[in-house]
């Protein structure tokens, strides 16, 4: 094998999928020298990508997913495609212009599903099902997300393989150290990251702290992340301003602090490695990954989450405290379990180590290796069969 192609937005694009595929292509470099990206490009914008993208893909050109496919069929190194599957990141209705790329394909693909939906449209339903039935192979995050691709986008079995959500590899820090340097030595902090948007349930996190700063009157809560570029592009920062609204309006101007940049995997790791808690307040509980989930656990952090589908198979068995529902008022009960008991935060601390080797993007990436090698070598033995459609 000589080099992997992914299929996905890419860095400097801000985007969670562009993250994930930057760390896969970075830790697969240590199987293959080779790992190119065919990047999709926004409306709105052109990226100065790095010099490992060597196709660019507008997204709403439907001739370019062919195009990128007829230069990967005639490209000798590229041996294995990843596909980076997310219906919002691909030209057409639901993305449907990726399957230009995929029914054009004579080599095999992986397709990555970021998102699994319980309750697809009719024509989500025909995207996926229509793209997993090209691939050599579908990978999904979750043993849900993989009952879904059998079970609702009849998906064969042998054809699923569950993959954790990489974590970025870094050096454990010391909490009161890092306090120290933004002068929170005496703060119990509360974190929450990622970009922002009306997804996130920032609201239900600030109500549940509303209803215990008296209690526990040295609470902070770090609300991280720059607004989502295409919620920035479309109504500026009105979303965020009805956050810091609602900060003030409950009175938490001296319990609240925002960092309101995109930061890189160094400085996020850093305000985890100094937090007490985690908090993941997704009011979808459909949601089948977070990336910002993972990253926490990948920390070894004390975790408090509604009870989303990801985060429900992420922290069970004890790795984590779910609430039973998405309210403020669930939240502010296990909140309040956690601060007042400092040896359930450090019992959670050490379940979510636990784990932290297996999702590092070290370990991810050797699995896709690993599966992409099968794949290859059970094409040579003529025992896997494509069924491409005209």
């Amino acid at each position: 094998m000589n080099s992997y192609l992914i299929v996905s937005t890419y860095p400097p694009r801000k985007c969670g999928i562009a993250n994930f595929s930057k760390d896969l292509r970075d830790s697969l470099l240590s199987y293959r020298p080779r790992v190119l990206l065919a990047a999709l490009d926004d409306l709105f914008q052109n990226y100065d990508y790095p010099p490992e993208v060597v196709w660019r893909i507008k997204q709403e050109n439907k001739a370019d997913y062919k195009a990128c496919a007829h230069w990967a069929n005639q490209e000798a190194g590229v041996d294995m495609i990843i596909i980076q599957h997310e219906y919002g990141i691909f030209g057409g209705p639901d993305g449907e212009y990726i399957m230009e790329l995929a029914r054009s394909l004579n080599k095999p693909f992986l397709l990555v599903t970021h998102t699994v939906l319980p309750r697809p449209s009719v024509r989500q339903h025909e995207i996926l099902s229509h793209l997993a039935g090209l691939a050599a192979g579908v990978l999904c995050m979750t043993q849900r997300s993989a009952r879904l691709l059998s079970q609702i986008y009849q998906v064969r079995a042998e054809r699923i393989y569950v993959v954790p959500h990489g974590v970025p590899d870094l050096s454990r820090k010391n909490r009161e150290l890092l306090k120290k340097q933004h002068s929170w030595e005496k703060r119990k902090i509360i974190t929450t990251f990622g970009l922002i948007g009306p997804g996130k349930g920032l609201e239900i996190g600030l109500k549940a702290l509303a209803g215990l700063v008296e209690k526990y009157p040295q609470l902070l809560y770090l609300i991280v992340g720059a607004t989502h570029p295409v919620l920035l592009r479309n109504e500026g920062e009105r979303y965020r301003e009805s956050i810091m609204q609602l900060v003030r309006d409950l009175k938490l101007e001296e319990h609240v602090v925002f960092d309101n940049r995109y930061l890189g995997d160094e400085e996020l790791a850093d305000y985890l490695y100094l937090s007490d808690i985690y908090l993941s307040p997704y009011p979808n509980l459909d949601q089948a990954v977070s990336g910002t989930l993972a990253f926490a656990a990948g920390t070894g952090r004390a975790i408090i989450s509604t009870p989303y589908e990801y985060a429900r198979e992420l922290l069970e068995g004890g790795r984590g405290l779910l609430a039973e529902k998405p309210t403020a008022e669930a939240l502010s009960v296990l909140l309040d379990c956690l601060l007042g008991n400092p040896s359930l935060q450090e019992e959670l601390e050490r379940k979510t180590a636990e784990i932290s080797a297996s999702l590092s993007w070290s370990s991810v990436a050797g699995l896709y290796h690993k599966i992409s090698m099968e794949i290859l070598e059970t094409l040579k033995t003529g025992e896997l069969i494509f069924i491409k459609e005209p």
